[in-house]
């Protein structure tokens, strides 16, 4: 009896070892040069860079996914691809984690949005192995950037109509769009109303799950989850899809298909000016902070999709 007794302690720990696992700040750092510091810019004229791009985010999940696979799709008579890497592929009902690896124009893209994609990279390396009950799908966009933003050929767009075409049972998506951009200063956030700064202060120190109206059971719990895992300061925000900025990244095209679907973010321009700008680069991240929110997210899937 006391041999079964401790193997089952032994093992109850070892199962709550691998859910605390937590994101490496120098592994994010050096996410972060292999993405940014290329001496290329990855937007859509720059096709090769693109593709080294997707070579790097590839074999990363190489790595760690029991399935790793590009998605091509061609415009006007180039291809481009999103990148996905699939964890707990017994699984039936699947959830999508995704963000864009391009940029709008000749930009390092730090925050827009090389830190989503490193929180996906990192998630891979803490999803390894580990037992899910839902199979977590983690997806690398292109095109998300102008010109192709709003339009049927951002990857996101061309991955949820897969997913709705396939029939595939999704339970709902992730989108992470900027999260290294923290500041402690006051006035350093802005919002779309300014009456909303009463409720969520003046000071850019937090991460923000947002959602529209109706925006579905796994949204509502995914944001439920987040907020108990405390990992960082977090504010939720759920709204019409008419507000400015509540529908400004991938989770916008799981919308159009009928999936549940929520952001994670600094809130863009609301807070980082260096949005679209030359200026955003890693020097200006809060590589720390980052990881928290990366810890987050994945505690909330183990939280939702562990067994």
């Amino acid at each position: 009896m006391m041999k079964y007794l401790f193997l089952f302690i032994v093992l109850s720990l070892f199962q709550h070892g691998r859910t605390q696992q937590a994101s490496d700040t120098s592994l994010i750092r050096n996410h972060l040069v292999k993405l940014t510091k290329s001496g290329a810019f990855r937007h859509h004229k720059n096709v090769q860079q693109l593709n080294k791009t997707a070579g790097y985010i590839r074999a990363e999940f190489l790595k760690y996914a029991d399935s790793v696979f590009y998605q091509e799709y061609e415009v006007k008579g180039t291809i481009y691809r999103n990148v996905i890497a699939a964890f707990g592929t017994e699984n039936r009902q699947r959830i999508i984690v995704g963000a864009h690896y391009d940029v709008c124009g000749d930009q390092e893209g730090a925050d827009d949005n090389a830190s989503g994609v490193v929180g996906l990279l990192e998630l891979a390396r803490l999803l390894h192995l580990q037992p899910l009950s839902y199979r977590v799908d983690l997806v690398a966009y292109t095109l998300e950037e102008p010109p192709y933003f709003r339009t049927e050929y951002m990857g996101s767009y061309m991955h949820a109509q897969s997913l709705y075409e396939d029939k595939a049972d999704v339970y709902g998506m992730v989108c992470l769009e900027m999260i290294g951009y923290f500041s402690d200063a006051k006035k350093s956030q802005d919002y779309p109303l300014k009456i909303l700064s009463l409720f969520y202060g003046n000071k850019g120190d937090y991460i923000t799950l947002v959602k529209k109206n109706g925006a579905g059971k796994f949204a509502k719990q995914f944001s439920k989850q987040y907020k108990t895992t405390k990992a960082i300061k977090t504010k939720k925000f759920t709204g019409s899809e008419t507000l400015s900025g509540i529908d400004y990244s991938d989770h916008l095209n799981y919308w159009k298909f009928g999936y549940s679907a929520l952001m994670v973010t600094n809130t863009a321009f609301y807070r980082n000016k260096n949005y679209h700008q030359p200026t955003d680069t890693m020097e200006t991240l809060d590589v720390y902070r980052m990881s928290k929110v990366i810890n987050g997210v994945y505690q909330s899937l183990v939280g939702l999709a562990g067994k």
